[in-house]
């Protein structure tokens, strides 16, 4: 059978880092799994998630124990991925990102990423002190502002300014596709977001997560200009991205990820 390469979204967060979102393309997934999956919670098959794992790391130039995904709960817990973490077994490492929501890391070649099928995937990258920030942040892991927490949390890890921080907020639904109940909008109310901002009345509530998100990068001090929103609606763009909501739960996943390349000096 003819080898598939996994076909990548890239971002320009600077040099020396790879960012990047897969699409559904170049991979060995069926059906609603297809082509590019490689999330084990959404009902694929084992083999095909680890023939597209073999794949997208032999194309990150990294092995398989360096590809990072954690088991998201759409809670706001943040795990940071160090050298102690990547010493354990395989097992014991999974089971230490058992119910995460976000990643960072300041550890060359370990690239993290996070999964997912309209939520929104969130990049954040210190050029300065060298370490990245992988985010999964769905509508309750944003209203509990799961993105301002990890910006925080780098500087508290490695000194972060957010200042110098380059985000980039990947592919996810819009506010057209998105809407939602009224306890949905309300709970992004309480959480005092600017709802004339964040939201708006169709036959029923729909809301901005992708802003909501900005918002939370441009609170925690990242300046504007250093934040891209992509235009992709997951949604509306189910062709090549997967969408839940469009395809069902019981469908693939993106992998959204940022690997630190190795220089000289890590090796």
């Amino acid at each position: 059978m003819k080898t598939k390469k996994p076909v990548l979204q890239y971002y320009p967060l600077g040099e020396g880092v790879t960012a990047f979102s897969s699409t559904r393309q170049g991979g060995y997934s069926e059906g609603r799994y297809g082509e590019f999956n490689i999330n084990r919670y959404c009902g694929d098959s084992e083999e095909a998630i680890e023939r597209n794992r073999e794949a997208l790391c032999q194309l990150l130039d990294i092995e398989d124990c360096r590809l990072l995904m954690p088991h998201q709960v759409h809670l706001a817990e943040i795990a940071v991925v160090d050298r102690e973490m990547m010493s354990l077994s395989a097992e014991e490492r999974q089971q230490r990102l058992d119910g995460i929501d976000a990643l960072m890391t300041n550890e060359a070649g370990v690239c993290i990423g996070v999964s997912t099928a309209d939520c929104i995937p969130v990049l954040l990258y210190d050029p300065i002190r060298r370490a990245s920030c992988a985010i999964h942040a769905g509508w309750r892991g944003t209203v509990q502002r799961i993105a301002e927490k990890a910006v925080g949390r780098m500087t508290e890890t490695y000194g972060t300014n957010p200042k110098d921080i380059i985000a980039q907020i990947g592919p996810g639904i819009h506010l057209e596709s998105f809407e939602v109940g009224e306890e949905v909008y309300e709970a992004f109310e309480k959480a005092r977001f600017p709802m004339e901002q964040i939201s708006k009345r169709y036959e029923k509530w729909h809301i901005d997560l992708p802003e909501c998100n900005r918002l939370q990068l441009v609170a925690a001090g990242i300046p504007e200009a250093q934040i891209a929103v992509s235009p992709v609606c997951t949604f509306q763009q189910s062709d090549t991205f997967f969408s839940a909501r469009r395809l069902s739960i019981h469908s693939g996943r993106i992998f959204t990820g940022i690997l630190l390349q190795e220089s000289e000096s890590d090796t």
